[in-house]
């Protein structure tokens, strides 16, 4: 295929998941990076396109976003430079993934800057049309930490964790300033010293503030919604859990219609049942799915070294040297076959893979969905559920179909 985006590209033979279904009866054409026109399958006669692309048998998703990632690759986002969370990148959007948050974890003040600046500093070049190749966009960074609750640590360090006393505690966290509209979203545990203070000044300065690593009570679950905090991190994973006289996060976040939460469909952090007990609660609207991946997703089983400690791979599980889950090295298209093998329809798994990362982000009128004037963000599925196309930006950031 060709790379100029200047170009017409019509898309054509493939299942569309839109907005409100699943049309087999349209054609899709991307002028300029963008969706020009959805087109009646056998209408095309007009169109000028440059390429024509058969899609027969695919079904074609609005691109992935993970808005919770560590790394994959062998690349950390704690440690890498704007080159290596390139290669992220670049094979997050063989996995179907156009545009993702690079995910911090409680780390000394020095890491924090250093892996702040790599983020910046790839997403100031990411636009350079100069680009070889088309790769996942970052849009911001997540700070999964440092103000959460040493009770619920999961994989995180407790020695970084800190409790927030005055403005400064936030103005301490480095953010992607000189790029504008960098999204800044934080994980927080409400219950921490100084906690509901904390949801208050990150949202007057901008935050997408989520709770997780917690053992909140209702009630202060129920301030930290009412100051800004509706979306709740790996829900179920690294929270206190339900029980019939303390509901807890896991309780609340069942039944709390204002909240979204996220999720890792790998097969080992949530079952299969718990996947049909946030579906049957959450609905579709309100689920998300994330990959919560670390630095060895991609890399096959082993033993690789992150954070501090050595992290055992095998069978598609982490280990920490306490035994504990040490993030996942799934991706979003193994989320996204998970759900589909669960009998979610495409339509459904689309809104919690796309649509709903990115009215989190407050990036929806970009990205998320297949609409005429969007980003030609785009991911096609075989019948497998296997990513066998990305566009980015209407650019080809992978193709296993054999196109010129």
């Amino acid at each position: 295929m060709k790379e100029n985006e200047q170009k017409q590209t019509l898309l054509r033979g493939a299942n569309i998941v839109l907005p409100h279904g699943v049309s087999t009866e349209t054609d899709l054409l991307v002028a300029r990076g963008r969706i020009a026109r959805l087109i009646p399958r056998g209408m095309d006669a007009d169109v000028r396109a440059d390429e024509v692309v058969e899609l027969a048998g695919l079904t074609l998703f609005p691109g992935f976003i993970d808005v919770h990632i560590h790394g994959a690759v062998g690349v950390d986002t704690m440690e890498a430079t704007a080159d290596d969370l390139s290669r992220v990148a670049r094979f997050l959007a063989r996995e179907g993934v156009t545009a993702w948050l690079p995910t911090l974890v409680p780390a000394p003040v020095e890491d924090y800057a250093r892996a702040a600046a790599s983020i910046e500093n790839l997403m100031a070049a990411q636009d350079d049309e100069r680009a070889t190749h088309a790769a996942a966009r970052a849009l911001g960074l997540h700070y999964e930490g440092p103000f959460i609750n040493s009770a619920q640590c999961g994989a995180l360090r407790p020695p970084y964790f800190r409790t927030f006393n005055q403005p400064a505690d936030v103005s301490s966290l480095p953010v992607a300033s000189r790029v504008p509209g960098a999204v800044r979203m934080i994980t927080v545990a409400p219950e921490i010293e100084g906690g509901i203070a904390l949801v208050c000044e990150l949202k007057a300065r901008g935050w997408i503030v989520s709770i997780g690593h917690t053992r909140a009570d209702v009630a202060t679950l129920g301030e930290a919604c009412a100051a800004g905090a509706r979306h709740m991190t790996h829900f179920f994973n690294a929270m206190s859990p339900l029980h019939q006289r303390t509901p807890g996060p896991v309780g609340w976040g069942l039944l709390s219609d204002e909240v979204t939460c996220d999720i890792i469909a790998d097969g080992h952090h949530v079952a299969p049942l718990m996947l049909r007990l946030a579906l049957r609660c959450k609905t579709p609207d309100r689920l998300l799915l994330i990959s919560d991946a670390v630095a060895p997703a991609g890399q096959g089983d082993g033993e690789f070294r992150i954070w501090g400690e050595t992290i055992n791979v095998a069978g598609g599980r982490t280990a920490n040297e306490r035994g504990s889950i040490a993030g996942s090295v799934s991706t979003m298209s193994d989320g996204v076959r998970q759900m589909l093998a669960l009998g979610v329809t495409p339509s459904d798994v689309s809104r919690m893979a796309s649509a709903n990362p990115a009215r989190l982000l407050g990036v929806a009128t970009e990205y998320g969905t297949i609409e005429t004037g969007k980003r030609a963000d785009l991911t096609a599925l075989d019948t497998d559920g296997h990513v066998r196309l990305t566009l980015i930006g209407g650019r080809v950031a992978f193709d296993s179909l054999g196109n010129a």
